[in-house]
């Protein structure tokens, strides 16, 4: 194209000298207008990739939320929000169609003065002798191509500006420094399962407000602890520490005897298994989805860990059983069958240390009760930490630690609590109700 136009413009001066100069004096003018143009239409394409941004965001919250928009009859009030968005960006797009609108005719209109001079100087100059007709069609059909040339460049420039316009937001991304790291200690001790957490604080990056303050807590291998406390305390954070998915703040948590950020990633996630309570399933079979926590497991593994998560039983009743087809995201099953299928997709992976965060929410006391079981009698090497919000579950930990506003509010066994943590004792007032005034009272 750049070879296209400056040959038009270098024949023409092989032509005639008044042709090449004619053409020019018109650059500049053509230049200006270019340049005017990208100066206006730059920063509406940051503008209009950061509504596209929104209006997605939009959509992707009500194709996911579609449900609860209907049951809470949100309808209209979505299509709004949506039609606002979405005339944003038809406003924003407008403004860029009419800027680039405006600037063919521009050019346009230069070039074609360019052929109008060229016919007044080339008729002069064919009367003077001093040039053909035939040179003058040439200078137009030069003329003409280098038009084409500039629309082509114009059209190009537009692609390129918002081709910028992208890479700028794509590379605040693909230049981001990730938080977590890889440790730079060689050493991997052996695996106990042991988890000590020292003097540890912790604040969510924008808040001021701290989740976690001077925690300590000791975690012996092989110790079945469940957490509890209420809402917000932060349960779920803290054993988020353990396998890195948050740093701390200030102190340390001990893994093995080594302090978590001295480990490789893949190493210390190799020793720690999480199942968190909102069941995360992929499309593929439930056999597939299970031997996701360990791609090497065989049947007998898998077999084992269905049977301990509780989901053999309603396996069997589905139509090809562990080759079963599961739909996106698991929405071909139920609630309590998507945690039983994550619990033994944990569980088929061999680690020191196993957390489930809520994670056995939707199921039933009974199958709640025969999974402890089974987790106590086949996988008694492993530490075993749970979070959860039933006493009935925690009584059948080794030990309960309560916490409360972020910090360690309780320590010990279900008795030990109740005669020394208030904490705990109105969560067990609050669930057990007749039950706990029996006991208290038998006390």
């Amino acid at each position: 194209m750049s070879m296209l136009m400056f040959g038009s413009v270098y024949c023409m001066f092989r032509l005639n000298h008044d042709f090449g100069m004619t053409v020019l004096c018109a650059a500049p003018f053509i230049i200006g207008c270019l340049c005017f143009c990208m100066w206006k239409a730059n920063p509406l394409f940051d503008r209009l990739q950061s509504q596209l941004d929104e209006m997605n965001t939009i959509l992707q919250e009500d194709i996911s939320g579609i449900r609860i928009i209907k049951a809470c009859v949100r309808e209209l009030h979505e299509k709004k929000r949506f039609g606002q968005a979405n005339d944003s960006l038809i406003r924003t797009q407008l403004r860029v169609l009419v800027i680039f609108a405006f600037m063919n005719p521009a050019v346009n209109t230069m070039m074609y003065l360019c052929v109008a001079v060229i016919l007044r100087v080339g008729n002069v100059d064919v009367a003077a002798g001093s040039t053909t007709p035939g040179s003058i069609m040439a200078a137009i059909t030069y003329t003409t191509q280098l038009l084409n040339g500039i629309l082509m460049l114009v059209m190009l420039i537009q692609t390129i500006s918002r081709g910028i316009a992208s890479w700028r937001r794509v590379r605040e991304i693909l230049e981001s420094t990730p938080e977590i790291r890889n440790g730079s200690s060689e050493r991997k001790p052996a695996g106990h399962g042991s988890v000590e957490f020292k003097d540890v604080s912790f604040t969510y990056s924008g808040s001021s407000r701290p989740v976690l303050r001077h925690v300590n807590l000791q975690i012996a291998p092989g110790e079945t602890v469940a957490i509890m406390g209420a809402t917000g305390c932060g349960k779920s954070t803290l054993i988020s520490l353990i396998p890195r998915f948050f740093d701390t703040g200030e102190g340390t948590v001990l893994v093995d005897g080594v302090d978590v950020r001295d480990y490789g990633i893949d190493d210390l996630r190799g020793r720690v298994t999480t199942v968190l309570q909102k069941a995360e399933l992929f499309t593929g079979t439930i056999r597939d989805n299970i031997r996701m926590g360990n791609p090497s497991a065989g049947e007998e593994e898998i077999q084992k860990a269905a049977q301990a998560s509780q989901a053999e039983e309603f396996i069997r009743t589905q139509p090809e059983g562990m080759d079963t087809l599961v739909a996106e995201r698991g929405a071909s099953l139920s609630g309590g069958q998507k945690q039983r299928v994550s619990i033994a997709r944990s569980l088929v992976r061999p680690s020191e240390i196993r957390i489930f965060d809520d994670s056995t929410s939707a199921l039933d006391l009974r199958t709640e009760a025969e999974l402890y079981r089974a987790l106590q009698s086949e996988y008694m090497d492993s530490t075993k930490i749970f979070v959860t919000q039933r006493v009935a579950t925690a009584r059948r930990a080794d030990r309960i630690i309560v916490l409360e506003n972020g910090t360690v509010a309780g320590n010990g066994t279900h008795d030990g609590l109740m005669a020394s943590c208030p904490a705990y004792r109105e969560i067990y007032l609050s669930q057990m109700g007749g039950e706990a005034d029996d006991e208290l009272g038998g006390k």
